[in-house]
């Protein structure tokens, strides 16, 4: 039976309508001076706030939020009021509303005070008291404001160039370039996360403890409030709103090169040769653009360049060499092409200059169904169904070329794109979503398709909700400098702090040419480089890219040349640690892991790691601080092993394993040591247990038949080892296996559980080497499944 009560409190022109259904969901519906406030609750720990003038709800559907107003997910709650203020609360969130001014205020279920709004917008922003201002019959700036705690760190909000990693004081507009990346979501050391469910360019304002959101177009203030205890939660609860993370094939996790660009199909299979022939790990290589021509058949999707005559052969014997083939895709189009000719017959084209600069190229629009249908037509026919193994989905922001005399757009851009119409409406209502309704075209597509295949889309943008699409991010052109390098970490920890877990970068920086014209002949841009791979160890695509300078690890010598070996031992380091990533990856999956972790996901009441930008956790056992600065100068004439840079290194509290030298350390401090160019700060927390493998030459299940597992005691640990068929969904219908290792700190003794699940090609019987860090003494296990005790 459905219930409505209706109130009329004194003479204000305000109205409270509660309406309560079986399922003891409610909303509350308050009308004060024109503006209604909707608020209701997606599950315990988070709550909608829908806003907007007058009395007629705007039909608003969100893009990214799973279960909007049209799925709603019943929630028991209760409502009540007291003083000035209603209040409707569930099992973990509490919101209160003012009868005054209409602002709210969110508590946790501990009844601790998260944010609340501001009865006032901020004057720059040039929105009235309620956050509206219309600016034509077309357009309407939309902002809200919440009072900040003194002491409360911000993260999130996408990736940015800025090398901040707490946003406070910051003022960052959130618009999709080349290396920024928009997500309107953040999350505090508070214990809440914001999205804020609105696609146009919008700026984030935080000063004198008050934080501000102004976007430039929407017909309402539309946000989800997360409670979480801490940040793995908070991100949780972002992904139960918008999707969860489909898991990547094992492959991706291993080496990946690329170039701008392989001119010729005989170079793409020759590099594949060469690293075989090298015995060095490879796992793929990317073809850039130009494969199919010239520029007025940009981006034809199909191999139209003469130097590419045979692309399934060339696709076949990388295969035959137990490497796979990315391809580079646009969302742009040349006039001479025919998927150009069929979009623009359908008016699905935009009018906007984009690269490269020629009138005849242009972006589709992703946010017609239709269109991405045929974008999925010719990307299918032409490329995936020739053996394809992944998207290289690039610009995807898309790219925009100001043709203005040579200005800047506005902050907004709106004099740009003021008269671009999408399927959906204005663009400037939905630009930020495009790389999320493109990659999701090719993800819906694919899944489609073909269930044998996982999807991997690398791609150079992102927005909301973009994680559960099967993409994985680059941070954009960037170049080569230590500077840059440096800016990499907090970019990549806000962007995962942002609730997508997947980040790279060009390993190397993509221009090189201005700061190292001499290329990989020159001994310190060696030296860049080899400090870039280490970091791209610890990242989640160990890919290197870029222009001016082939990155190659045989450009760099032969063995037993110092930059060569060093280049060679830090790719061995990823396949060894395999296992230990793929698991965690499964963890991303099924448990709402992140894979790069800033220190205040783990330690959010150690307030020296809220601005520490420069290490992170790489899963949750491995410490990692990249060494970003030269140990040479421009005087050197050669690279050696002997010279040292020194490394400021803070270990939170516990103690922790130099991963180098198993050299044990107490926490909670800063330290310094010395590294040499071969060597880099890896530490692992006590209390681990990390799963190695041999290096390989390629990934497989099949190489982790013998796996060393290393204990780092001083505190009980566990680890799940999972492993399934490596490239197929049939993970999805129970088909994996999962290993758990226990170690009693106390008895030293390491539990090996009885297998649980069962797959295809799954090792039957096993050898385990079980090494504890301190103790020089190995343990060897035959394992066939059944549950083993192993005492040290």
């Amino acid at each position: 039976m459905k219930f409505i009560a209706v109130f009329i409190v004194g003479l204000l022109p305000m109205q409270l309508l509660l309406g309560q259904q079986q399922s003891r969901t409610h909303v509350l519906k308050y009308t004060l001076n024109g503006v209604t406030t909707e608020i209701s609750f997606i599950n315990n720990t988070t709550a909608h706030i829908f806003k907007y003038r007058g009395s007629n709800r705007p039909d608003k559907h969100s893009l990214v939020v799973l279960n909007s107003r049209d799925a709603p997910v019943k929630t028991e709650t209760s409502m009540g009021q007291q003083d000035n203020q209603f209040i409707i609360q569930s099992a973990g969130l509490r919101v209160e509303l003012s009868k005054i001014d209409g602002t709210l205020q969110f508590y946790n279920n501990k009844d601790e005070l998260l944010i609340a709004e501001c009865p006032d917008q901020p004057a720059d922003q040039q929105v009235d008291q309620h956050g509206f201002e219309k600016i034509d019959d077309s357009i309407t700036h939309v902002a809200a404001s919440f009072a900040l705690s003194n002491g409360e760190a911000i993260y999130g909000l996408g990736q940015h160039q800025t090398g901040v990693m707490n946003q406070r004081g910051q003022t960052i507009l959130l618009r999709q370039t080349n290396m920024d990346i928009a997500i309107p979501f953040l999350q505090s050391t508070k214990g809440y996360g914001l999205y804020w469910d609105n696609y146009s360019a919008t700026i984030y304002h935080d000063s004198a403890g008050k934080m501000s959101l102004t976007s430039e177009a929407g017909s309402c203030i539309d946000y989800y409030l997360i409670a979480g205890e801490n940040a793995d939660a908070i991100i949780g609860g972002y992904r139960k709103l918008t999707g969860t993370v489909p898991l990547f094939p094992l492959w991706s996790f291993g080496y990946i090169q690329s170039r701008e660009r392989y001119q010729s199909q005989a170079q793409v299979v020759g590099v594949v040769k060469k690293y075989r022939e090298l015995k060095v790990p490879l796992d793929a290589v990317v073809q850039d653009w130009q494969y199919w021509g010239v520029n007025d058949n940009w981006n034809a999707t199909r191999f139209d360049n003469p130097s590419f005559s045979d692309p399934v052969s060339m696709i076949h014997s990388v295969h035959q060499m137990h490497a796979k083939l990315l391809i580079s895709v646009w969302p742009s189009f040349g006039g001479k092409s025919k998927i150009y000719q069929e979009m623009n017959s359908k008016n699905m084209l935009f009018n906007f200059p984009t690269f490269p600069r020629m009138k005849s190229v242009k972006v589709y629009d992703a946010f017609n169904p239709e269109a991405r249908n045929v974008y999925w037509k010719y990307l299918n026919k032409n490329l995936f169904m020739k053996g394809i193994d992944g998207w290289w989905l690039d610009a995807t922001e898309p790219e925009q070329i100001n043709t203005g005399k040579g200005h800047e757009p506005d902050a907004f851009n709106t004099a740009f794109i003021k008269d671009t119409k999408t399927y959906l409406g204005n663009y400037r209502s939905f630009t930020n979503a495009f790389p999320f309704e493109t990659v999701n075209g090719v993800y819906t597509h694919q899944r489609a398709a073909s269930s044998d295949k996982r999807v991997f889309i690398l791609t150079r943008s992102a927005f909301a909700g973009q994680q559960r699409d099967g993409s994985m991010v680059w941070s954009g052109d960037i170049t080569s400098s230590w500077q840059t390098l440096k800016r990499q970490i907090p970019a990549a920890l806000n962007y995962s702090l942002s609730g997508l877990p997947y980040w790279n970068a060009d390993i190397g920086g993509f221009f090189s040419g201005t700061n190292y014209p001499g290329g990989n002949k020159d001994l310190l841009y060696r030296e860049l480089y080899i400090r870039w791979l280490q970091f791209g160890v610890f990242t989640a695509m160990m890919r290197s890219h870029g222009t001016n300078t082939p990155r190659e690890i045989y450009q760099f010598g032969k063995p037993g040349d110092i930059t060569f070996d060093i280049i060679r031992k830090y790719i061995g380091w990823r396949y060894t640690l395999e296992p230990y990533i793929y698991s965690t990856a499964w963890n991303i999956t099924a448990k709402n892991a992140s894979l790069m972790r800033a220190l205040v996901m783990d330690y959010p009441g150690d307030k020296n790691v809220y601005d520490l930008g420069s290490e992170y956790l790489f899963g949750n056992a491995i410490l990692v601080a990249p060494i970003t600065d030269s140990i040479f100068d421009k005087t050197s004439d050669s690279l050696d092993l002997a010279s040292t840079v020194k490394q400021k290194i803070y270990l939170p509290r516990g103690d922790w394993y130099d991963y180098n030298t198993d050299k044990r350390l107490g926490g909670h401090r800063t330290i310094v040591q010395a590294y040499t160019l071969t060597t880099m700060p890896v530490f692992v927390k006590s209390g681990s247990i990390i799963p190695l493998a041999t290096v390989s030459e390629y990934s497989s299940i099949q190489h982790f038949k013998n796996l060393t597992i290393k204990v780092y005691p001083g505190r009980n640990a566990d680890f799940e080892l999972y492993e399934d068929e490596g490239d197929n969904y049939n993970y999805e219908k129970g088909k994996y296996s999962i290993i758990k290792f226990v170690w009693d700190d106390r008895a030293k003794t390491l539990t090996i559980d009885k297998r649980q699940g069962d797959f295809n090609l799954m090792i039957r019987k096993r050898t385990f080497e079980i090494k504890v860090a301190g103790l020089n003494r190995l343990k060897t296990v035959e394992y066939d499944g059944s549950r083993k005790v192993v005492r040290f």
